[in-house]
């Protein structure tokens, strides 16, 4: 009788134990509470500093890319008067930079500057700082939690997304990202140089949140886009702080017939 009762102790707890993991798998709340990093690089060709920067990332993204760790780099365009025009540049993310300055009370711009989580400024091509500060991000739990599908269809991809855990200012950013690429400076303070970049932000799409927290999302594609080159990086912001709430890489899946 006495084992019997054991038998049944044992077995009750071995459901509840069941039920609790496939809870924790399960529930939205519980996956938006794991903590995140996301490193926003503002960077530049024409910039001499900079290539040590664009390096770290590129190390960081690697040995962080089985974790809540995403690297985004955005060549600004205000170092093009400079003897050499970024390929990459886009003054939408000098604007951005400029935004952020606003948020962070940190005038002037510069580069390399690295954002984490939209809380905090670094120089980027300070290692320790840099992944101090990852550390102290991934202590901390997310708000809000972001999934991404994308489907490509000739020259655009389509993003459905899906967010919860937002506050009343929040914007959905996503972001599209190629992983890495290699370019030959001819002029300017990198002259005759082979520059390696990493996550490098082609297009940066906003939704506002003011009504659906879910939808499709249109992206136009660059003529070289493949999925195994680039990828799509969503990230929930406060727009009255700067604050990112929450991040997610997007899966891609196969279009149907």
């Amino acid at each position: 009788m006495k084992n019997t009762k054991i038998a049944k102790t044992l077995f009750a707890t071995l459901l509840l134990f069941i039920g609790t993991m496939a809870f924790s798998q399960n529930n939205p709340e519980q996956k938006a509470t794991k903590g995140f990093a996301l490193l926003e690089l503002y960077t530049s060709e024409g910039c001499s500093s900079c290539p040590p920067a664009d390096e770290l990332m590129g190390r960081i993204q690697n040995e962080y890319k089985e974790d809540n760790v995403y690297v985004l780099a955005y060549h600004v365009d205000y170092w093009d008067k400079q003897g050499w025009k970024d390929i990459f540049s886009n003054p939408d993310y000098t604007k951005r930079q400029y935004e952020y300055a606003k948020f962070l009370g940190k005038e002037p711009i510069y580069t390399p500057q690295v954002i984490v989580n939209g809380k905090a400024d670094y120089i980027a091509s300070q290692e320790t700082v840099v992944r101090n500060a990852i550390k102290n991000a991934l202590s901390k739990p997310a708000v809000a939690n972001v999934s991404l599908e994308a489907v490509e269809n000739n020259n655009t991809l389509a993003v459905n997304y899906n967010v919860e855990g937002t506050s009343k200012n929040s914007q959905l950013l996503i972001a599209l990202v190629q992983k890495a690429a290699k370019s030959n400076v001819k002029r300017g303070e990198n002259a005759h140089r082979i520059l390696s970049h990493y996550q490098i932000v082609h297009h940066l799409h906003t939704v506002n949140l003011n009504r659906d927290r879910s939808g499709i999302a249109i992206l136009h594609l660059p003529n070289d886009f493949n999925t195994k080159d680039f990828e799509v990086i969503g990230f929930i912001q406060d727009s009255k702080t700067g604050s990112i709430l929450g991040v997610n890489k997007a899966n891609f899946q196969v279009p149907s017939l």
